[in-house]
């Protein structure tokens, strides 16, 4: 059923092969166990692949150090969101974020810090691996030495934007250096992100487009939109003209278009459809179980996470009400025509005969976007950790809206509206035509509310645009930007890692 076959069946082979443990106590432990095979490993196209698929891999985990799945998470630490469960101990780490209680050593951050640490260190290890191929096709080492630089660049991207100050790592390290890496600072970080996607969106071989059974591969359209998004999200107003051409290329490439209809971007049916730039892909044919939901099941624990606790009724699968939707998103959606495929309303459910069983911080009102279905629930491994439902971490409505924020924050008003006003005209709402100068930025931030709901944007949108202190309950400014740094990652190193100010 699924496309990107190849990356699909190759992934845990690859990861029992050469050991990428996603079970070891912190990434500082991630060298492969196995490294007498692994230096007789990637000798031939086929096993550089492979190993190429296993840093796609790390994108779709979501236990790690328990339930630390980044769309989730951020919504909870969002207002479009609580972080809901059974009850206040369901999962703590969701709840400390949710209300900022966060701690060195309660919180998501360890299962976070830990993914995106294992990315980087599959896409380090493959990148040295092709500079010592030898006997192999330039093109194809080419192509696949840029998509490692851009998955490394998402990895790194995801870091900073969570912990700040962060190592930066670049080649695989083994004893006591793994021990001793200090965090560079952000303007590091950043520098060396933009160098990655920008040697990736120079090499010819990466492909504008690909065919079906390469879905889910990046393309050129991927690495200028996440560069472009990258320079957006550093703030500095003298480079809103360069991070503007970058979407602007994206959106004038003829190669994606907004869906017409708004209600058909999240359909399981319509995945890597004609909006869709940069899409994490999971499967439901995995046979997955508990014994392997530590990142081994290639489902998507969003989806049963979101869904109606016991729920009885037509149309959905039960699941276990996390991130119910905030009061003040519903709000905010009253009148706007993308609400009834944003949010379920249960009481509406529960006025036509359904039922469910209300959960910690029950609203009633429930994430649609990526709500479980109950005729496309798994009918192979555990149901649970087995949705297939794709996740849109890029598409073509963002870059839009970040187009239209980077030309307003250039000076190029009547562009930025027409950005703008591109988004709303698709679900039929006026366009905007008077504001002007932070109204305008304003009007666009609360178009991203509306078109981006529940998608894991808003939270980085507010700490971004300085609006988090006034948005977020018990959000102190200085501190909850950026999570604190795992307490056993400082630890571990002696305390060569530093603790994040305010923990």
């Amino acid at each position: 059923m699924k496309n990107y076959k190849l990356i699909k069946n190759t992934a845990f082979t690859l990861i029992l092969c050469i050991c990428f443990s996603s079970c070891s106590t912190d990434f500082l432990e991630l060298e492969p166990r196995g490294t007498a095979l692994e230096s007789t490993f990637y000798q031939t196209e086929e096993e550089v692949f492979q190993g190429l698929v296993a840093i796609y891999d790390v994108l779709q985990w979501g236990g790690t150090d328990g339930w630390t799945m980044k769309l989730g998470l951020l919504n909870a630490a969002s207002d479009e969101c609580f972080a809901g469960g059974s009850d206040a101990s369901d999962q703590p780490s969701w709840v400390a974020w949710d209300a900022f209680t966060l701690d060195p050593f309660l919180g998501p951050q360890s299962g976070l810090w830990r993914k995106n640490y294992a990315g980087i260190y599959r896409a380090n290890l493959m990148l040295q691996k092709i500079e010592e191929a030898q006997d192999m096709d330039e093109a194809f080492l080419s192509r696949v030495s840029a998509e490692a630089k851009f998955l490394r660049a998402f990895f790194y991207f995801d870091q900073v934007r969570m912990f700040g100050k962060t190592p930066l790592i670049t080649a695989p390290l083994s004893g006591d250096d793994l021990y001793s890496q200090t965090q560079n600072e952000v303007s590091e970080i950043y520098a060396q992100i933009e160098q990655d996607l920008n040697d990736a969106k120079n090499t010819f071989e990466l492909p504008s487009t690909v065919t079906p059974d390469e879905f889910g591969r990046i393309t050129q359209g991927a690495v200028s939109a996440l560069l472009g998004k990258v320079i957006l999200y550093q703030n500095d107003n003298s480079r809103m003209g360069e991070a503007a051409a970058l979407f602007d290329e994206v959106i004038n490439s003829g190669i994606y278009n907004l869906e017409a209809n708004f209600e058909d971007i999240f359909k399981t049916s319509n995945e890597f459809g004609i909006e869709s730039i940069f899409e994490i892909n999971f499967s439901e044919k995995f046979f997955g179980g508990w014994a392997n939901f530590a990142n081994g099941t290639e489902g998507n624990y969003d989806v049963q996470f979101f869904g109606m606790r016991e729920y009885v009724g037509p149309t959905f699968a039960t699941g276990w009400s996390f991130c119910p939707v905030s009061q003040k998103l519903v709000d905010a959606m009253q009148f706007d025509p993308r609400r009834e495929a944003t949010i379920i309303d249960g009481n509406l459910l529960k006025a036509q005969g359904a039922s469910y069983t209300e959960g910690y911080q029950n609203t009633d009102y429930f994430i649609r976007k990526y709500a479980g279905l109950a005729d496309e629930s798994s009918v192979d491994g555990e149901p649970a950790l087995n949705w297939g439902n794709n996740v849109r971490e890029i598409r073509l409505a963002d870059v839009y809206l970040m187009s239209a924020e980077a030309h307003a924050r250039s000076g190029d008003e009547a562009t930025a509206k027409q950005r703008l006003n591109r988004v709303r005209q698709r679900v039929s709402l006026q366009p905007i035509t008077s504001p002007s100068g932070e109204a305008l930025l304003d009007a666009i931030f609360h178009e991203r509310l509306l078109e981006l709901a529940t998608e894991g944007h808003r939270f980085f949108d507010l700490v971004r645009s300085g609006r988090a202190s006034s948005e977020l309950d018990n959000f102190v400014e200085g501190v909850h930007e950026i999570l604190p740094v795992p307490q056993n990652e400082i630890d571990i190193t002696e305390g060569v890692l530093i603790q994040n100010p305010g923990y």
